[in-house]
């Protein structure tokens, strides 16, 4: 049977891609700074920028290990070897606890972290003897049986058996291998730092988004990362960029023209290299002082339809909103940007000017994330008009208090906008924003208790990012309460992730970005970047056998996976077929990708045989058939 499925499906065809499958989780970290080295007989194991890898010195192979192919948290402080227990043991920031064996074997121990304890828990040295790891922390020692996988002792001091001789903590082998772990170049960015993310281009730009972030910028293309230069040398004088905020590209014959907006001013690239510093020696941007030339905050860039960059100099005296095109900058003078009073100056630029974006009527929306003046805007290039909104009153009449920071603004794809604050989102409707109006909406989710009663959509949940996804489905982002994916009708929690449910990196989620070709999902946080498949991707506006395809094809036996097809148009209805014509499985996609589970309506995995992908508009007009092979 299975060599004539072989046989059928070789009649088909279809190209083989390596796409990751829908689900799956990926981490993006940086192994930078080598903090620690330990030898493990022909391996050596290295903390680097608080990421482990292994090096075996026989094959020259790099193995990474993180939250999704083994290790149970992220963030690691301390690793020690222990030669007779053979393991590594790895002490995370939190106080967990893996041990990891040279094959790749990982073992939790969690006992020290979750439990409650008088004192500090924080580990500043460990110190192996025999089986035993000796972790010292602030409130006594730990003692690890590392043979056993168990938290064997603890001592505070005064305990009658309190261990008072130790031996010394053992680093000799970071002096024995510096040199050659120098070297290596495992896969990753330069710093975990990715508070601002835009997808353009096929390609992932990053930078730290904070005042005091690292400089570089650094760009994912989906098979290496680019990191660009972050200091340029003019004469005897170096620049260098210090905390960059935002960014914004441009497609060009030459390559990517970059900008970046930073602390200490706006940096021009042009492939990944600095063309020149723009700051208040050769521009209109100003130092929040007038004087202090690592504050000439620039917190927005984005470039309009005609290639003309916006910018946005927070906390200038001045002015803070301008252009630049050809060379040239222009200021824009409106008082309702100028209403900062703090430290002595009145009048000033507000204090975070920031996420200027664009939308489908040609609108510039930007929003001031500072607890002094928390407020959204909408600016009208043709006139040079400015609309500013200072407070927030939802469609019930509710005044929304203890408002301190409006984070972020996006359009969703039924040209919505939506506002991202400390409060949780809120809508302003299409139609509000053609009546010249920016009404706010708390979307009212119904409890389906069987009460009339609902709640106002993530209330009070800390939005730090919002993206749409290409099934309309919003993606929000929180400071401490993981990341939301919500429907494109807004009424129903899809996912939420967390560190506990998922392989997501912190809480603390400070951007996210899509790739709307392939689905998936980036999220930035303090400690680095991962990202998720999810079962989104854009729309075509047809549906042909050229660009309707499933993954994986053919579907082998030991995969029990998701089956995914690609390229469908908005709403698409899909019909998996039999090859007698019976229907065992129909749905709806969500954007351009429908997912099926291999099983029937009966949910009963179906038999080896080829399947074949009926497609349809949501208007009717029947589309492309693909087919997908599967062996049992």
């Amino acid at each position: 049977m299975k060599k004539i499925i072989i046989s059928l499906f070789l009649s088909i065809v279809y190209c083989q891609l390596s796409i990751a499958q829908v689900g799956t989780w990926h981490n993006y970290l940086s192994y930078y700074d080598i903090q620690q080295i330990q030898a493990a007989g022909n391996d050596l194991f290295v903390l680097a920028s608080n990421g482990l890898y292994q090096y075996n010195m026989n094959d020259q192979s790099i193995t990474t290990y993180d939250k999704v192919n083994g290790l149970s948290d992220t963030d690691i402080k301390l690793i020690a070897w222990n030669k007779q227990a053979k393991r590594l043991i790895a002490v995370y920031n939190n106080s967990n606890i893996d041990l990891v064996e040279t094959n790749g074997n990982v073992i939790n121990i969690s006992s020290l972290y979750s439990k409650a304890i008088t004192g500090d828990k924080t580990v500043s040295s460990i110190r192996i003897d025999d089986v035993y790891a000796y972790l010292i922390c602030g409130f006594g020692i730990v003692k690890v049986n590392m043979q056993r996988a168990e938290i064997a002792d603890t001592y505070k001091p005064g305990h009658p058996d309190y261990p008072t001789s130790l031996p010394d903590e053992d680093n000799s082998d970071y002096d024995k291998y510096i040199d050659l772990v120098k070297t290596l170049n495992p896969d990753g960015p330069k710093h975990n730092n990715f508070g601002f993310m835009r997808f353009l281009n096929d390609k992932l730009y990053t930078c730290g988004g904070s005042y005091y972030s690292p400089g570089s910028v650094q760009v994912w293309n989906g098979t290496s990362w680019q990191i660009y230069q972050d200091s340029v040398k003019d004469g005897s004088t170096t620049s260098s960029v210090q905390g960059p905020l935002c960014l914004d590209v441009q497609k060009t014959a030459e390559g990517d023209h970059l900008f970046v907006g930073a602390r200490n001013g706006m940096f021009e690239y042009m492939n990944g290299n600095i063309l020149k510093r723009y700051d208040h020696t050769n521009s209109p941007i100003e130092c929040f002082d007038g004087k202090t030339e690592d504050y000439q905050i620039v917190t927005g860039v984005k470039f309009d339809s005609d290639n003309n960059l916006w910018l946005l100099n927070s906390q200038a005296p001045t002015a803070s909103l301008m252009s630049f095109s050809n060379g040239k900058f222009t200021k824009f003078n409106h008082s309702e940007l100028m209403k900062l009073n703090d430290g002595g100056f009145t009048n000033k630029s507000n204090g975070k000017l920031c996420n200027i974006i664009i939308d489908s009527r040609q609108l510039m929306w930007f929003v001031n994330d500072h607890w002094m003046l928390p407020a959204y805007y909408r600016y009208e290039r043709n006139n040079d008009h400015i609309s500013a909104y200072e407070t927030f009153v939802n469609q019930d009449g509710l005044r929304i208090t203890n408002l301190y920071g409006v984070k972020c603004i996006v359009e969703d794809l039924e040209n919505n906008l939506w506002i991202g604050t400390d409060q949780g989102p809120f809508m302003i409707e299409k139609s509000s924003i053609l009546n010249n109006e920016a009404a706010l909406i708390q979307v009212k989710v119904p409890r389906n208790d069987g009460t009339d009663y609902a709640d106002y959509l993530l209330a009070g949940v800390c939005i730090t990012s919002i993206a749409i996804d290409g099934g309309g489905r919003k993606w929000f982002a929180s400071n401490g309460n993981g990341v939301y994916l919500i429907s494109a009708d807004n009424m129903t929690q899809i996912q939420h992730f967390t560190t506990d449910n998922s392989k997501l990196l912190s809480n603390n989620v400070l951007s996210v970005a899509i790739n709307q070709t392939t689905g998936e999902v980036f999220f930035g946080t303090e400690k680095g970047l991962c990202s998720f498949i999810s079962d989104a991707t854009q729309t075509n506006t047809e549906m042909t056998k050229d660009n309707v395809w499933a993954y994986p094809n053919p579907v082998n036996p030991e995969y029990t996976g998701p089956i995914t097809i690609t390229g469908l148009t908005m709403n698409a209805d899909i019909k998996i077929l039999a090859s007698n014509g019976a229907v065992v499985n129909e749905g709806r996609s969500n954007g351009g990708t429908y997912v099926w589970d291999g099983c029937d309506k009966k949910g009963r995995r179906v038999a080896s045989g080829v399947y074949m992908v009926a497609t349809a508009t949501n208007t009717g007009e029947k589309g492309t058939v693909c087919k997908i092979a599967i062996i049992n």
